[in-house]
């Protein structure tokens, strides 16, 4: 339950320990003023009042100076035992004292099992010395034997109850603990989930924006350097080229500063137009053919976004790896949602085998929408991306996207 007055640590414990401790102070008080007061002078009185000075000093001392090395809380009950059975011994009046003391063996025993040690000690010895004094008489049994053995029951059923109120109210204090502690972990946890994805979210937003930008005027750069001397009016248009996508840059890293704040407001026109002019870009700067069929559709901004960055994603890779001669572009709606198909006729690849950052991230973007990604290619017979993202069937009238309650077509091959 407690190791002492001093070393409880139970906010209600302590607190109930602090009252008693004064009830007790009045108790002993009040006895000693009895002694006085009441009884008779003689050698009887004064040891009695000796007595019960004593033990009030040591309960003193162990209620002050719990930790003290001469006077232990099991010592002092080793002599409050005593003390009782001199008691006993001395006068009729043991009871009172016995009654004031009762819960000092619960408050000084570290366990149950003491307590009830300590306790049965006591009763004994406050037994044998009122037997040394009245002998088998009836007055013994009557007014001895029966009250001490009532009170005793009484004190442990008491003890045994406070004890098992306490012992649950360090529990609830220990699962609270845990609790609390748990949900410190959770909060923790979620902030560096939360800052992981952020992290990741960025870093697919500049892999998608400013990194195809970069590498678009790398390979701009290049072949207007390479072609100043035998074609400078291509080399003109690839400068001018340059400075436009450098320009675009500048405006996609603005957007990306701002996206937290754009997020989840309505698209600012049809994602079709900024489409055709990534699209325009993309043949002026490659010299490829590129057959765009695009419906004119409107969504919210997280769509939008989608859409644009696995267009340019895709077209960065046909760019790259492809070596194609044309690009198709398809935009359309379905009766599920958006669907945006991206064909060439490169020279393909084995889609088990694919791995890296941009088609990973595509698939991560439109799985956040409820959407996906398609892929089907194979050597020599060119690439075909195909984007699914759920909508509403009135998201084109009002801007407004949500999931879909149509399935999409089937699986492509």
């Amino acid at each position: 339950m407690t190791t002492s007055v001093g070393q409880a640590t139970d906010p209600f414990w302590a607190a109930t320990i602090r009252r008693w401790n004064a009830v007790c102070w009045v108790l002993f008080a009040a006895m000693a003023v009895g002694l006085a007061a009441m009884d008779r002078p003689g050698g009887s009185k004064y040891w009695a009042l000796g007595i019960l000075g004593f033990l009030m000093l040591c309960y003193a001392a162990v209620d002050r100076f719990p930790d003290n090395p001469v006077l232990r809380p099991h010592t002092y009950l080793l002599v409050l035992v005593t003390v009782l059975g001199v008691f006993a011994y001395m006068r009729n009046s043991f009871g009172s004292l016995f009654m004031v003391t009762l819960p000092h063996f619960w408050m000084f025993s570290r366990t149950p099992r003491a307590s009830l040690l300590f306790l049965w000690l006591a009763t004994g010895s406050t037994l044998t010395g009122s037997w040394l004094r009245l002998g088998n008489s009836p007055k013994f049994f009557g007014e001895t034997l029966v009250p001490v053995v009532i009170v005793v029951a009484v004190g442990m059923l008491i003890g045994l109850w406070v004890h098992s109120v306490v012992a649950q109210s360090h529990e609830r204090a220990r699962l609270i603990v845990e609790l609390e502690q748990a949900q410190a972990k959770l909060s923790e946890a979620h902030q560096r989930q939360g800052a992981a994805d952020e992290r990741e979210r960025m870093a697919r937003d500049i892999h998608d924006t400013l990194a195809q930008g970069f590498a678009s005027i790398i390979a701009l750069a290049e072949a207007a350097r390479a072609g100043l001397d035998s074609d400078p009016a291509r080399s003109a248009q690839q400068l001018r080229s340059i400075e436009s996508t450098a320009r675009e840059n500048l405006a996609e890293a603005r957007e990306l500063v701002g996206s937290a704040q754009q997020q989840g407001q309505p698209a600012a026109g049809s994602v079709t137009v900024t489409l055709r002019r990534i699209l325009d870009r993309f043949a002026e700067d490659t010299g490829l053919m590129v057959d765009a069929d695009l419906e004119d559709i409107e969504c919210d901004q997280p769509t939008r976004i989608a859409l644009l960055r696995c267009t340019q994603e895709s077209l960065a890779n046909v760019r790259k790896h492809a070596r194609a001669s044309t690009v198709g572009v398809v935009l359309a709606r379905q009766p599920y949602g958006v669907e945006l198909e991206i064909t060439d006729d490169g020279a393909g690849f084995v889609v088990g085998e694919s791995a890296g950052f941009g088609l990973d991230g595509m698939r991560k973007r439109l799985a956040e929408l409820g959407g996906e990604l398609r892929l089907t290619s194979s050597v020599g017979d060119g690439t075909r991306v195909l984007a699914t993202i759920p909508m509403d069937v009135d998201a084109g009238a009002d801007g407004e996207s949500g999931p879909s309650t149509a399935e999409p077509g089937e699986e492509l091959t």
